[in-house]
């Protein structure tokens, strides 16, 4: 079972609000077609939401415990009869070389001004010169200087 720090899981769980559940455990309960389609869905999108038609809440928790075992997901959240989990989403696409000075996708974190709200989270496209400062800004590498000697040597 993986785990989340508090400040993911909360990122989570405001990105699972608008998300609607794509597996219905019913009477039956948590079968092996059940736990194949909640990976298959864990496998294309990430986080989802799983929704239990039962009145009994520790048989959903055990439902949601036993889950997360099986599948090597994180439990984001459970509330009433939704539950929402989370596990990486598998790289289907062609690994990129990372040595090329191409575009890549870094999220950042940070924390509200007074401290009292929700970190603010943001992916951004970073270009190969530019890094992250551990305060979340972005800079640019600066170019290299050039020296008048080597230059002027390099002339004659």
């Amino acid at each position: 079972m993986q785990k989340l720090t508090p400040v993911e899981r909360s990122a989570l769980r405001a990105e699972a609000h608008g998300l609607k559940p794509i597996v219905l455990i019913g009477e039956a309960g948590l079968t092996a077609n059940v736990l194949k389609e909640i990976s298959l869905g864990l496998d294309s999108h990430g986080l989802i939401k799983v929704r239990v038609f039962g009145d009994d809440r520790e048989a959903r928790a055990e439902m949601y415990d036993t889950i997360c075992e099986k599948l090597d997901a994180a439990p984001v959240q459970h509330i009433g009869k939704l539950l929402v989990l989370y596990r990486p989403k598998l790289e289907t696409e062609k690994a990129r070389s990372t040595s090329g000075k191409g575009l890549r996708e870094v999220t950042i974190v940070k924390p509200s001004p007074s401290g009292t709200k929700r970190p603010s989270v943001t992916k951004v496209l970073l270009k190969g010169n530019e890094r992250v400062t551990q305060g979340g800004n972005i800079k640019r590498a600066k170019p290299l200087q050039k020296s008048t000697k080597k230059s002027a040597l390099g002339s004659k």
